[in-house]
């Protein structure tokens, strides 16, 4: 079957997107699907990213088998758009938004997520909602079947703002460690981050540890004590492998789920990223309390059949 996957990344969007649609679209591969990618060409775009990765990359519609849609700026009318291409659409999102799909995957917990589609998309659309539809790459699957035992004290640390950090977070929080000490500091951006040159300059200084556009973050969070990091999916990713944090919203799609999990106990909210200051992150660093945060974010992500998406998806394009 041919599969096309509309997305984007750029220093606005951010990464997310196209990463997660990356590990869907190799296990797609992987049950023998040809699968292409659908992006444009915007500053901080991570075409190349992907073509290294093995996929071929289009700007324009084509026929396919299956069209899968992760793209907050296309709405319903776009996905209607697309109707004469394909036999089926697939829809990821993370808003509540209204869609023209056959299925629509949102992994976020937030109160009454069950429910909140209700009315917004056709009545034949299989809906794959909450924690037990995680879109997990395989490399923190197998880190989860192998979680070392945590304890209160950090020595080592995880700083890791998103593929872009449009907000320049981890800047701040560089200047915010010029007043602490750990063991071992993590600096993680992604090629998109128009600061990673500058970022990598103070972490050489520092005698910190500099990665870019990494495929082992997975290793880092089981490595890690704490970590510092935006809403969004790394939030999840986060608490699959049990690791304690502190998230800024970057981004007003990251509102709902970060003060929820909040609430839940998995994760340290420090707010809107206009109001967090290089003195937010030292007041965080200074009284740190890790209480249960690591097992709650296992417990709310537990699920016995990892990537459970992957069987219904391919259940749709039979």
């Amino acid at each position: 079957m041919k599969i096309i996957i509309r997305t984007d990344a750029s220093v606005t969007i951010g990464s997310g997107h196209v990463v997660r649609c990356l590990t869907i679209a190799k296990k797609l591969q992987n049950n023998g699907h040809q699968v292409i990618f659908w992006m444009e060409p915007l500053k901080g775009n991570l075409i190349d990213f992907v073509v290294n990765e093995g996929f071929s990359n289009i700007t324009f519609a084509e026929q396919a088998d299956l069209y899968i849609i992760d793209h907050y700026q296309l709405n319903k009318q776009w996905e209607q758009s697309m109707r004469p291409y394909t036999k089926k659409i697939a829809v990821i999102d993370d808003l509540a938004r209204a869609h023209d799909c056959d299925l629509l995957l949102d992994q976020n917990v937030i109160p009454q997520f069950e429910t909140r589609y209700d009315g917004k998309v056709p009545v034949h659309c299989v809906k794959l909602l909450g924690p037990k539809y995680l879109i997990m790459r395989d490399e923190f699957i197998e880190e989860r079947e192998q979680l070392r035992k945590r304890h209160d004290k950090i020595e080592r640390l995880l700083v890791f703002m998103g593929g872009s950090d449009p907000t320049n977070e981890t800047l701040k929080v560089l200047r915010a460690l010029e007043s602490f000490h750990f063991i071992h500091i993590d600096i993680v951006v992604g090629n998109s981050n128009p600061m990673k040159e500058q970022i990598q300059k103070i972490c050489e200084k520092q005698n910190y540890h500099y990665h870019c556009q990494i495929n082992y973050l997975a290793r880092l969070m089981q490595l890690a004590d704490f970590s510092i990091g935006a809403g969004g999916s790394t939030l999840w990713e986060r608490c699959y492998v049990g690791l304690p944090s502190s998230s800024t919203i970057v981004a007003d799609n990251q509102r709902e789920t970060t003060i929820y999990a909040d609430a839940l106990g998995v994760t340290i909210n420090l707010g809107w990223h206009e109001q967090v200051t290089i003195n937010t992150y030292r007041k965080l660093l200074s009284n740190l309390q890790l209480k249960a945060m690591g097992r709650k974010g296992l417990e709310l992500t537990e699920n016995r059949n990892p990537n459970a998406w992957l069987h219904k998806l391919m259940e749709l394009i039979k």
